[in-house]
């Protein structure tokens, strides 16, 4: 009787298991969707605060596209000139 009743909680225990794991992976696939989108909002953020500065529009027209100054390096920088 007492294996009849160890088989019935082994059975349960492991539907239990099989649904925390369904589970977790589920969380697991959201969350790792959502840093994603995180994680490229602050890409687009960090490109435009840190692009190496601000060139003010000249009076070419709008949409030009020209700034006085150096043109927007999106994050990279040059390297060192050698002498």
């Amino acid at each position: 009787m007492g294996s009849i009743i160890s088989a019935i909680g082994a059975a349960i225990n492991s539907i239990i298991s099989a649904i925390a794991n369904v589970i977790e992976t589920i969380v697991s696939a959201i969350v790792t969707i959502l840093l994603a989108i995180w994680d490229f909002i602050l890409c687009i953020i960090c490109c435009r605060c840190f692009s190496g500065g601000r060139g003010t529009r000249t009076g070419a027209g709008y949409g030009s596209g020209t700034t006085t100054g150096r043109r927007r390096g999106f994050g990279r920088r040059r390297a060192a000139a050698t002498y």
